[in-house]
């Protein structure tokens, strides 16, 4: 116990060790979080996720070592206090506004501002809150999604096309399994890869979602497809 204790207390100080297990954990946990956003083909993606982790962790740690290190009498969260706020313009560009009136990217959003708090964690040396959030941040995304695609009576689809010599053929496959009801539009790709675009459809009378993934799924040319 007493092991546990000075080893806890060390990597809480300001020294190599520490800043080396903050500088990995900031990557590990940025990079975990950000591998489930891009699975489900958010442009903010594992890189993204990362390098916004590695920042709040730094500004918080620049924070701490001034005042542990160089001995400054200042608040040690001064700086890191700036990226709750500062965070937000690179969550504004994940926000759109689509045609059909509808709003997506909050969820990538609000995980990306999550990500960066876990990095402030990290930097100031509080790793178990950090980890716990980070386990948080993942469940929540990951699985309770799941639940609201569930209880939602509107199926929200996005499917994206790499093969676009056959796009006309694609896009007629895919209409024969959706019902009379949907509404489709062409958009953008969510990937950003040049040579792809993206099918964005709205039903509500899709009933066996399952089925549904798997023969897009199975179709050439396709790249990926999530509900939203």
């Amino acid at each position: 116990m007493d092991f546990i204790r000075n080893a806890t207390e060390y990597l809480q100080e300001i020294n190599y060790a520490s800043i080396v297990l903050r500088i990995v954990l900031a990557v590990v946990f940025g990079g975990i979080i950000g591998f489930e956003r891009g699975r489900h083909g958010s442009q903010a993606g594992m890189r993204t996720h990362i390098l916004v982790c590695l920042g709040g962790m730094m500004t918080a740690l620049v924070g701490v070592y001034c005042n542990q290190v160089l001995g400054y009498d200042n608040d040690p969260l001064r700086i890191a206090a700036q990226v709750v706020s500062g965070i937000g313009f690179l969550g504004a560009g994940m926000i759109i506004v689509k045609s059909d009136k509808m709003i997506t990217g909050l969820t990538t959003a609000a995980i990306m501002w999550t990500t960066a708090i876990i990095g402030i964690s990290l930097g100031i040396g509080f790793y178990s809150g950090a980890f716990l959030a980070m386990l948080a941040c993942l469940f929540t995304a990951a699985f309770l999604t799941r639940i609201e695609r569930k209880r939602r009576k509107t199926s929200r689809i996005y499917i994206e096309v790499s093969d676009l010599p056959s796009l006309g053929k694609i896009t007629e496959q895919i209409k024969m399994l959706l019902p009379d009801d949907c509404h489709a539009e062409i958009t953008p790709p969510k990937s950003g890869m040049a040579g792809h675009l993206g099918i964005y459809i709205i039903t509500t009378s899709l009933k066996d979602v399952e089925s549904f993934r798997n023969d897009v799924e199975s179709m050439n040319g396709i790249h990926f497809i999530i509900f939203e």
